[in-house]
């Protein structure tokens, strides 16, 4: 017991450039309280003694605003930040060095008995408001970002965020070969999607996907039909947007543009 409190105090000053000293990280941290209170809670939970660990469980809530069910399963150097609103279910797990921060719920999605909260295995860090609601796996090293909602599995090493949570890849080669595809072709044609990673829900933007993929097919096209024309008519030449001159036309547009914006520009200073 006293092992494990010391490595919970070094997890705090690994993790918080706050923490000066041990005397103050046992006096003035409410999640290294939470957590004393919570392995003592778990212990008596494990030997039956179930009312009066809910009853010490009841009052850490009560002492630190941080509620954790003593049948929760936490792991090493567990660190909580602020902790104010975090509320940890009874079937929930908890791997090693995971880091939460305040107002973060691991809940559940159901009424039934069994495994109904989530998993974190080790490494997770979990953002200011998060919530993971289901008897699901967040994969080591992964982080979810402040406000997310994590409904299903979380893959190892990837950034959750939004509401519904979106995954943000480290490496490209984790990404589908579909989404890969698009994205090369976007910025071959010089055009940067904001934010359009895998699992995105906004219609806006699963729209600009189906106007990539269009556009990507029907360049496809024009350059077989350009090659089959090459082929029965050898004088055939495309021409591009560089070698293609404006012509006289489009040249007194935008001169009339320019002046427009001369006029406006004029009027304003004045």
């Amino acid at each position: 017991m006293i092992k494990q409190l010391k490595e919970d105090i070094e997890a705090v000053f690994a993790r918080d450039p706050a923490a000066r000293n041990t005397l103050e990280v046992l006096t003035t941290y409410p999640g290294i309280h939470a957590l004393i209170m919570h392995r003592m809670a778990h212990e008596l939970w494990k030997k039956e003694y179930k009312g009066t660990a809910r009853l010490l469980s009841s009052f850490s809530r009560f002492a630190t605003g941080i509620e954790i069910h003593p049948g929760a399963k936490i792991g090493k150097r567990f660190f909580i930040d602020h902790g104010m609103g975090v509320v940890i279910g009874e079937t929930a797990e908890i791997g090693d060095d995971v880091t939460l921060y305040h107002g973060v719920t691991l809940g559940g999605t159901t009424w039934n008995k069994g495994k109904r909260h989530p998993t974190l295995e080790d490494g997770v860090v979990v953002g200011a408001g998060a919530k993971i609601l289901g008897p699901f796996t967040v994969h080591k090293g992964a982080k979810v970002g402040s406000n997310a909602v994590i409904t299903k599995e979380v893959p190892e090493g990837v950034t959750a965020v939004g509401n519904p949570a979106r995954y943000i890849f480290k490496d490209k080669n984790q990404i589908e070969p579909d989404e890969v595809s698009r994205r090369d072709y976007a910025e071959s044609i010089g055009f940067q999607p904001y934010a359009t990673t895998q699992d995105q829900s906004d219609p806006i933007l699963e729209g600009i996907r189906v106007l990539l993929d269009r556009m990507q097919k029907n360049e496809k096209r024009m350059n077989i039909l350009c090659q089959r024309l090459s082929e029965l008519d050898p004088t055939f030449k495309p021409q591009t947007s560089k070698n293609q001159p404006l012509s006289k036309e489009e040249l007194k547009i935008i001169e009339e543009v320019r002046r427009e914006c001369e006029a406006q520009n004029k009027t304003s200073s004045i």
